[in-house]
């Protein structure tokens, strides 16, 4: 990580050097707040650790500087200071620093700063990045509208009911209910790889075009699997790459891509295609009208144990009325024409 140290004082400054590099992150410096935001226009930091007393720009002015300026991304900002006082606290907080760390630094408290810090850029980073990707998904297919939240909201609200079994109390925790959340936007990122004849086309597809429809879902997991290569460990890519893939698989084995059935598919994927089936049901399309909740709710009830996972659909109608909610909340305007693949 890449981390600017602005400093005046070059006793200090050689001292936040060492730890930073000894923490194991790259570090550049500058003598004062003017020449740190000429640093940061040519060479974006995620992290900004800065003195307050310096000579032209304070800290504080530094700090207001930065996040006005600041087009893309986040900037974590530690804040050196000599001042405890709570109002001082406060101005530097009102700048918009994250941290502030007391003269003399210890170099313990630091490194845990920077651990800190660098949770906070990840995290931002990835939104951001699953975000742009969901959105890339979503400019190839007009009609979508507000499908990537709903499908999300459900997700989520499918998740914490599920986490109420106890046969789901170590594997739907907190963490995994944020994560589904997040990834769930990105189960169609593969129809970037759909040819526009197939994707959009304003009419029933053919059977040779409904297999290419069908392929979203592999080209999805391979573009995510070659993110996994570079970050094998990442909790938040696996689910993403988990429910590109298994979306529409069925319980029964007779879904797609590769007919797995069972607890061999995914617990987000089979989450996520009750979500997405009761999004198209329930969403207004060219080829037909939006079915009303009754009617939705029925066609998933007939899907128990062939379609749907017997477990998720009890969480279903746990929180239905939430469904309900969500539908309501996030209903979208008329839609612009394309093909009849809504729930492909």
């Amino acid at each position: 990580m890449k981390v600017l140290i602005v400093d005046d004082d070059a006793l200090s400054l050689a001292l936040l050097l060492h730890a930073v590099r000894s923490s194991g992150h790259e570090a550049i410096v500058a003598s004062d707040g003017e020449s740190a935001l000429r640093i940061l226009r040519h060479e974006p930091c995620p992290v900004v650790i800065t003195d307050w007393e310096m000579p032209g720009l304070t800290g504080p002015e530094l700090v207001r500087r930065v996040r006005t300026g600041q087009s893309s991304g986040y900037t974590y900002i530690l804040m050196i200071t000599g001042r405890e006082c709570r109002k001082d606290m406060i101005e530097g907080l009102s700048a918009g620093a994250d941290e502030f760390i007391v003269k003399p630094v210890d170099q313990t408290e630091l490194t845990v700063r920077l651990r800190t810090a660098e949770r906070v850029v990840s995290q931002v980073t990835r939104d951001l990045t699953i975000f742009a990707l969901a959105k890339l998904a979503e400019s190839r297919d007009h009609e979508t509208g507000a499908h990537l939240e709903r499908v999300r909201t459900y997700s989520e609200s499918l998740a914490r009911a599920l986490s109420t079994n106890s046969k789901y109390s170590t594997t739907v925790t907190d963490e995994f209910i944020r994560l589904i959340r997040e990834t769930s936007p990105l189960h169609d990122i593969g129809k970037v790889g759909v040819p526009d004849s197939v994707l959009l086309k304003p009419a029933r597809l053919s059977d040779r075009e409904y297999a290419i429809m069908k392929t979203h879902t592999t080209i999805g997991a391979e573009t995510l699997d070659a993110v996994l290569r570079e970050q094998p460990n990442a909790p938040y890519l696996i689910m993403s790459r988990d429910i590109a893939l298994s979306h529409h698989e069925r319980f029964d084995g007779q879904g797609y891509p590769n007919g797995v059935g069972g607890t061999e598919i995914p617990l987000s994927g089979r989450i996520v295609a009750v979500a997405d089936v009761y999004d198209a049901l329930t969403s207004k399309r060219v080829y037909k009208a939006a079915m009303p909740h009754e009617v939705a709710r029925g066609i998933i009830m007939e899907g128990i144990g062939t379609h749907f996972d017997p477990d998720i659909i009890t969480a279903f109608v746990a929180c239905e009325a939430q469904f309900f909610e969500i539908r309501d909340r996030l209903e979208e305007g008329p839609p612009a024409p394309r093909a009849t693949a809504a729930a492909a």
